[in-house]
């Protein structure tokens, strides 16, 4: 699927800072972007670089400072707590490094919690979530608990329940962070078929430097401000020669298992 050219997202000189006086401390400065719709896209960047804080004002979880946040056109940054809660419930699908499941629940229960928020038959709720379990393959372990299905399998069920209100944004924070590298790459897998298959915009913010061979695009971050041009172009390379030299590591290792 060919990405759209209407952007979906546009921030405009946002900034964000916690804190007064001495103990202030900006994580975002001066930032603007835009990102169309229909994409799968990665913001990138050491630790505390600023990349979740942006996906957290993206997505209506914090608000900016100054500047302007628009999404599907909207002005968010102009919304109060209960109208953004209104919003994120309808437009914003959330992913989880630490899956965020309740235990006591199945694979399904799970999945058709966000749509207690609308008036839906309970019946009408289990038919969505085993729709959105099936979509990312697991629609033979409905009944499952999280307890009862692998780490890449409880990202999964966590992906169908950001899916299951059909949002236009779904937000990653960290999705492979606590999987290993063949977990990790199957979420990839998935997160970029969602968008192929369904047109769902993706923002991922990640610490691994292979993603960049699933995503779009990719924005790079360092001490709250958004790199561009040779500096963003330097900041890539180096994901890439990392992300090079840990795929040729494992080729080589897997050769030395044949051997």
């Amino acid at each position: 699927m060919t990405a759209s050219a209407e952007p979906l997202i546009e921030l405009r000189r946002v900034s964000r800072s916690y804190g007064d006086g001495a103990a202030r401390v900006v994580a975002l400065d001066d930032v603007s972007l835009s990102l169309e719709a229909g994409v799968f896209a990665a913001f990138m960047g050491p630790s505390g670089s600023g990349k979740s804080t942006l996906l957290n004002i993206i997505s209506g979880i914090d608000c900016a400072s100054a500047g302007e946040v628009r999404v599907g056109g909207r002005r968010i940054d102009r919304m109060n707590e209960d109208e953004l809660a209104r919003w994120r419930a309808r437009h914003v699908g959330l992913v989880f490094q630490s899956f965020n499941l309740v235990p006591v629940l199945s694979a399904l229960e799970n999945v058709a919690l966000p749509l207690l928020l609308f008036d839906l038959s309970g019946e009408e709720r289990r038919r969505r979530a085993a729709l959105a379990l099936g979509i990312v393959g697991l629609g033979e372990r409905l009944e499952h608990r999280p307890s009862q299905l692998s780490g890449g399998e409880q990202q999964r069920v966590a992906i169908a329940r950001a899916l299951i209100t059909d949002p236009e944004l779904v937000v990653a924070d960290e999705p492979t962070g606590n999987l290993d590298a063949k977990s990790a790459e199957a979420v990839l897998d998935l997160l970029r078929e969602l968008r192929a298959r369904l047109g769902k915009t993706i923002v991922m913010v990640t610490h691994d430097p292979r993603a960049l061979r699933w995503v779009d695009r990719s924005f790079h971050l360092d001490k709250g401000r958004l790199l561009s041009g040779a500096a963003a172009e330097q900041a890539a390379r180096a994901l890439r020669a990392v992300a090079d030299a840990a795929s040729q590591a494992v080729g080589a290792g897997a050769a030395l298992g044949r051997a």
